[in-house]
C-alpha cells in the first residue's frame, strides 16, 4: 500500500485560457480540489510555498480552510521555505491551522529554492548572523520551530498578567500535540536528507536533485531515500520514518488528455541550478498499460511510502480531479498502491 496524494504550486495567471485568473481562484479552487480528492479516496492535498510569484505563497490560512472542509486527507505543504519564517509565529500558525484540520497536518519545510527576487527574505525582515549562508539561517530557524513545537514551557510570565496564567513558564498557543512528529524537509541531497533523520523529520524529495553519481535520476533518488531510512534508524527513533517523492504522471484516458499530455513523456535533464550540478527528473504520459510498466521500473517511487502527484492546477477542479482519478483508478491497483 502506498499512500497517494497531490501537489499544485497554485499558478494563476489572468490569460484567458487559464482556469485560475486570479489568487482568488487559485486559493478557492485548492479548497475544492482538496474536498474532490477526499471524496476519490486520495491520501494527502499538499501545496507549494512560493513568494514573489502568482503562485500560492502564505500556506496557513489555506490548510486551514482545507482543514474545516476536509475530515481524513492529510493536509500539507511541500515546501514552506525557512528563510522567510520566524519560528515563533509560524508556531502559533501551524498549531492553528492544525487544531482545525483535527491534528491532519503534515508540514514540508525546506532551506528554499531560486526565487523570483533577490535574496527575498530580507524584505521579510530575515538575515542571516554573522558567519551564516541563507541556508544556515533556513535551518537555525527550522530547528527553533521544531523545539516549540515540543510545547515546553521557556517565557517567563510577567508579574500582573492580563489573564492569569498556569505555573510555570509559559509557551506559545494554541499547541497542536503530535504536530512536532509530522514535520517534513525538502531534501536535494544525500547529506541533507541524513541531516532530516537525525532531526527526526520525515522526508520529501522532489522531482529535482543534486547530480552525486551520474546516474538516472530515479537510481539517485531510491539511493537517498534508502541513506535517508538507514540515518533514522541509527538515530533511534521510534516511530517509523516516512518518506515521499512527487512526480508528474498522466494516463491518457480520453482524448482531452490525449490533446494535454499526449507524447509528453520525456527523460531526465541534467543541468546547474544555486552553482551545483543537478538532475532534473522525467515525466510520465501515456495510456494506463504503458504508464503502469513504465512506472515499475522507478526505483524511488517503489522505495517511497507515498507519491505526490503534481497536478496542472491552471486546468481547473474538475480536470485535475479526473488527473487524480485515473491514476487511483487506472494504475495504483496494478501496481500495488491500492
Amino acid at each position: 500500500m502506498k499512500k497517494i496524494g497531490f501537489l499544485s504550486f497554485g499558478h494563476w495567471n489572468p490569460h484567458p485560457q487559464s482556469r485560475t485568473r486570479s489568487a482568488g481562484d487559485v486559493l478557492r479552487q485548492s479548497i475544492d480540489l482538496a474536498v474532490a480528492a477526499e471524496e476519490l479516496g486520495a491520501d494527502g492535498a499538499y501545496f507549494r510555498v512560493h513568494h514573489f510569484a502568482q503562485q500560492l505563497a502564505s500556506p496557513f490560512p489555506l490548510l486551514a480552510a482545507v482543514g474545516a472542509k476536509t475530515s481524513n486527507i492529510e493536509i500539507g505543504t511541500g515546501v514552506i521555505d525557512m528563510r522567510y519564517e520566524n519560528p515563533f509565529s509560524m508556531a502559533e500558525n501551524a498549531g492553528a491551522a492544525d487544531l482545525i484540520a483535527g491534528g491532519r497536518l503534515q508540514l514540508g519545510l525546506s532551506r528554499g529554492s531560486p526565487e523570483q527576487v533577490i535574496d527575498g527574505w530580507r524584505h521579510f525582515g530575515f538575515q542571516p548572523a554573522p558567519g551564516e549562508t541563507e541556508q544556515d539561517m533556513a535551518r537555525r530557524h527550522t530547528e527553533v520551530f521544531l523545539e516549540l513545537l515540543k510545547g515546553e514551557g521557556f517565557a517567563q510570565p510577567h508579574p500582573r498578567p492580563m489573564f492569569s496564567n498556569p505555573p510555570g513558564l509559559l509557551r506559545l498557543e494554541p499547541h497542536s500535540e503530535g504536530l512536532r512528529e509530522r514535520i517534513w524537509w525538502g531534501a536535494a541531497s544525500n547529506a541533507t536528507a541524513v541531516w532530516a533523520a537525525q532531526k527526526g523529520m520525515y522526508l520529501q524529495s522532489s522531482t529535482l536533485k543534486t547530480d552525486e553519481s551520474g546516474q538516472p535520476f530515479h537510481v539517485q533518488q531510491a539511493e537517498q531515500l534508502r541513506a535517508y531510512k538507514a540515518a533514522w534508524q541509527q538515530a533511534g527513533h521510534t516511530r517509523p520514518p516516512r518518506t515521499s517523492v512527487s512526480r508528474s504522471i498522466f494516463a491518457i484516458t480520453n482524448d482531452l488528455d490525449r490533446a494535454y499530455f499526449g507524447g509528453q513523456g520525456d527523460s531526465d535533464q541534467f543541468g546547474r541550478i544555486d552553482n551545483y550540478r543537478a538532475v532534473f527528473g522525467r515525466s510520465y504520459a501515456a495510456e494506463p498499460d504503458k504508464l503502469i510498466e513504465e512506472l515499475r521500473q522507478d526505483e524511488a517511487i517503489a522505495e517511497a511510502d507515498t507519491l505526490l502527484l503534481t497536478v496542472p492546477n491552471q486546468l481547473g477542479v474538475e480536470y485535475n480531479a479526473h488527473v487524480i482519478e485515473s491514476i487511483l483508478k487506472h494504475v495504483a491497483p496494478a501496481l500495488g498502491w491500492r
